[in-house]
């Protein structure tokens, strides 16, 4: 009886396993229908119906979703396909993917145009205006895999086969990453059975689906069927506790901010599936440093990580606060919060930032200051109280002087090490004028009060400056003093009296002037008086004179304790004189003894003095016995001359006396001597060397050895 209930037990499993084979077999997943043929003899019109494909990943389609390859065209969730505008009846074929939770698949259509052989196409197709080819039934079927990540060994482990209705003498193959692509190994398949076998743990951090190929070939290796897609999908476990990753997490919030302030979001990662709850997080705050005022000043938003403030505004109130930094260790925990999740914390720094609600207030209602005349810089520090936050706009001292400084003599500034006002003395102060002054300031902050504080925003203090009398030195008036005098005066001329006042008008003082810098040394001063003579000849023309300017410097000494000295400057400008000749230039030129071109050279002429002293100029020969038969001097404009050549002459070296004279009333001339070569030019090459020889007239050969003898 035993043996005939297992016999009737086995019985059921086979037909059980049967029929399950058997519904796997009749299900294939993917498009039912591989390639589509389409019929179509006339253009398409918008929204013209296509054709309808079909797809079963025979687990329910869900999450199923089409794409088409060609833009002009649309897919419906049931597959249908619709133009998406007109087209010509010439569209070329294309593709549609399908992809469901569970698998993917891609088919082909074609369009084939209609015509006289219409109806032949349509009766070999057995279907009206739209026809669909016959199915190409599939042998080979890898149904999808899902396998759990970090399981437990043995391994290798056995997780699905592939199914086929071929008979013997086959071998499956699996080809793809995971298999003899890295990560290498990880998967196997059974080349008798087609069992897929996994050889180690996995974890779905590191990659959540393979997907691979499976083929069926021959003996010998010849493809027999495939490729078919083989999805293997990796089950998450909730092995990954959350991590705040963008740390340090610092947040201001203002003091005396209302309730519910947003002060800062903090979010945590999960690296497990997002689809599941081992991702889904909760947060929390499970420690304030320090507890005080309130253990629970600080809220999060357990779903967005948003921490606000729960307390009153003024509780916030930074001047009362024990400290101004609070410190938050915030949890965030897996598996949507519940017991079971994993946690992982991080810090959050809170700073309650100071505004401004206290007003600068000066220490003092009045400050006093003592100066001497002639001083400038800081005279007094103002000292101001303020309650908010050091080095920041709130606390930071702005000063302005809103009353008696009309002269602008004083200035204040803020000192940014103790928020101090320190006044200045910018223009020094004249004793004689005023010795006393008294200055309203005012103080207020760089960022402006607060609209709640009713107490004002400044504060208003006086100071009295007394200004103490020193003994100022004497001033020159004017000062530079500008005289103009010709520079051929006479030695002992009056060049100009200085004048000199002392500004100590309460004292009766004398002054007495003194020469402290004359360069050329050409001028002299009275003491007594501050008349300025020369006690030199002027020069224009001197190396100390610039654009006709000569500058010296005297001083003026009042009979003050101590004694007090004021610099004076005096500029003469000279006027020019014609008292320097005229002399030419170049005083030497090299000539061609076989040049064509009698041109020697052209002189030029400088002279130290200024125009109308100096040029226009007038050229001539001097006298020497013949010249005008060998050369001659044309003027060519008012500073130049042609010297050239009558006749040609041999290679000697020739002087000749040019004559100038300047254009100065009365005129002064300058005799210069100009050497020039005659030449050997060869080849491009000037020789010099054999004109050594001195040729000059006869006459004045002899006129000067009668000379030399006469002496």
């Amino acid at each position: 009886m035993e043996h005939k209930t297992q016999l009737t037990l086995g019985f059921f499993l086979v037909q059980v396993l049967l029929q399950a084979f058997a519904v796997n077999l009749d299900c294939t997943p993917g498009f039912q229908e591989k390639n589509y043929q389409v019929l179509q003899s006339s253009d398409y019109i918008k929204d013209q119906f296509i054709l309808k494909v079909h797809f079963d990943d025979c687990s329910g389609n869900e999450g199923l979703e089409f794409a088409i390859s060609n833009p002009d065209l649309r897919v419906e969730a049931d597959g249908s396909v619709f133009a998406a505008k007109g087209m010509e009846a010439t569209m070329p074929g294309f593709l549609i993917q399908a992809t469901s939770v569970h698998a993917q698949d891609s088919a082909e259509v074609q369009i084939a145009r209609g015509g006289d052989n219409r109806s032949s196409i349509l009766k070999a197709l057995k279907i009206g205006n739209i026809s669909i080819l016959h199915r190409r039934k599939r042998s080979l079927i890898a149904p999808p895999i899902s396998f759990p990540e970090n399981q437990r060994g043995p391994f290798p482990k056995v997780i699905g086969r592939v199914i086929t209705d071929r008979q013997d003498g086959i071998k499956f193959q699996l080809h793809g990453k995971g298999v003899e692509e890295e990560p290498k190994g990880v998967f196997r398949i059974n080349d008798n059975s087609g069992e897929i076998i996994v050889t180690r743990s996995l974890d779905r951090e590191d990659l959540d689906m393979y997907i691979l190929q499976v083929e069926i070939t021959d003996s010998s290796g010849k493809l027999l069927e495939g490729p078919a897609t083989l999805y293997i999908t990796i089950i998450d476990q909730n092995d990954n506790k959350p991590l705040f990753r963008e740390g340090p997490y610092v947040g201001h919030v203002l003091e005396s901010s209302p309730t519910g302030t947003t002060v800062m979001r903090m979010t945590a990662y999960d690296a497990d599936d997002p689809n599941t709850d081992n991702a889904v997080l909760r947060y929390s705050i499970i420690e304030q440093t320090p507890a005080t005022p309130s253990p629970n000043m600080f809220y999060i938003d357990p779903e967005k990580g948003d921490i606000v403030t729960v307390v009153p505004p003024s509780i916030l109130d930074r001047e009362t606060l024990e400290v101004v930094k609070y410190e938050l260790i915030v949890q965030a925990k897996d598996m949507a919060g519940s017991d079971v999740g994993l946690t992982g914390t991080a810090t959050a720094t809170i700073i309650i930032d100071d505004k401004n609600d206290h007003a600068p207030v000066f220490t003092k209602s009045m400050f006093q200051a003592t100066v001497n005349e002639g001083f400038t810089g800081i005279i007094v520090n103002l000292t101001v109280e303020d309650n908010d936050d050091p080095a920041t706009g709130a606390w930071r001292a702005v000063y302005t002087i809103i009353n008696g400084n009309p002269d602008m003599n004083f200035k204040i500034e803020t000192n940014p090490k103790n928020n101090e006002g320190m006044l200045f003395v910018d223009k020094s102060l004249d004793y004689e004028r005023s010795a006393f002054h008294t200055l309203l300031i005012k103080v207020e902050n760089e960022d402006p009060i607060m609209p709640e504080i009713s107490y004002g925003s400044s504060s208003t203090t006086t100071v009295q400056v007394t200004v103490l009398d020193a003994n100022e030195p004497p001033v020159f008036n004017p000062d530079p003093t500008i005289v103009v005098k010709p520079e051929n005066i006479p030695v002992g001329s009056v060049v100009v009296t200085l004048n000199a006042t002392d500004q100590d008008i309460l004292q009766k003082q004398t002054i007495k002037f003194a020469q402290f810098q004359d360069l050329a040394g050409w001028l002299t001063i009275n003491p007594a008086n501050g008349t300025v003579t020369t006690r030199a000849a002027l020069d224009r023309e001197s190396t100390y004179v610039h654009d006709s300017q000569y500058t010296a410097l005297f001083l003026a000494i009042d009979n003050g304790v101590p004694a007090a000295t004021g610099t004076g400057t005096l500029i003469v400008t000279m006027l020019d004189v014609n008292d320097n000749p005229p002399s030419v230039f170049p005083t030497t030129a090299k000539f061609c003894e076989d040049s064509k071109d009698l041109n020697v050279a052209i002189l030029g002429a400088t002279d130290k003095d200024l125009h109308p002293n100096a040029d226009p100029f007038t050229f001539q020969l001097g006298k020497q016995p013949g010249i005008e038969k060998t050369w001659k001097v044309t003027q060519v404009n008012s500073t130049h001359a042609q010297l050239r050549l009558l006749h040609t002459l041999k290679r000697a070296n020739y002087i000749l006396p040019i004559v100038v004279t300047d254009g100065g009333k009365p005129p002064l001339t300058n005799s210069t001597d100009v050497l020039v070569q005659v030449c050997s030019c060869k080849k491009n090459k000037m020789d010099c060397s054999t004109a050594n020889s001195l040729h000059i007239s006869i006459t004045l050969l002899l006129i000067s050895i009668i000379t030399l003898f006469c002496l």
